[in-house]
């Protein structure tokens, strides 16, 4: 893509809305770090098994090509473990696509690690430090009742 075909900067943009959401909920325990480790790992499953999510590549004014992002914003909310437990479940229930990232991943250094550490323990035993949904905006929303924005 070059820069001559992209549209106008000038030129005003209508506002895009979208009708669907892309969350991750944190627990609110988790050091800075992690939250933004956690925050990585999720996300980044939504962008691999939902290509819908993904935009189109960037190009500054010289032409020089970037990945392509996001087409909508992330919103990032937090909650206790039992808020993160609550909404793991209506996920499940309402069949929207999710990522889960676990206490245990914090001690393994590799997919592969991740993957055994998931599948070791029950669904309803996970320790949840994170989960990340995407889908239509109500459903998500329900899916985090009782969370809060991430200051």
């Amino acid at each position: 893509m070059s820069a001559s075909t992209l549209e106008p900067l000038d030129q005003p943009l209508e506002a895009i809305r979208f009708d669907t959401k892309i969350a991750v909920l944190l627990r609110d325990d988790l050091e800075p770090w992690q939250r933004l480790n956690v925050t990585a790992f999720l996300v980044s499953g939504l962008g691999a098994a939902v290509p819908e999510v993904i935009g189109e590549p960037y190009a500054d004014a010289d032409g020089v090509p970037y990945l392509p992002m996001f087409r909508q914003p992330v919103l990032i909310f937090e909650g206790s473990k039992e808020t993160l437990t609550a909404a793991h479940g209506r996920a499940l229930a309402r069949v929207l696509p999710r990522a889960v990232f676990t206490s245990d991943l914090f001690a393994t250094g590799n997919d592969r690690d991740n993957r055994t550490a998931v599948r070791a323990v029950p669904t309803g035993e996970l320790d949840l430090v994170g989960l990340a949904v995407y889908g239509p905006r109500n459903a998500v929303d329900k899916v985090l009742k009782g969370a809060r924005m991430h200051p």
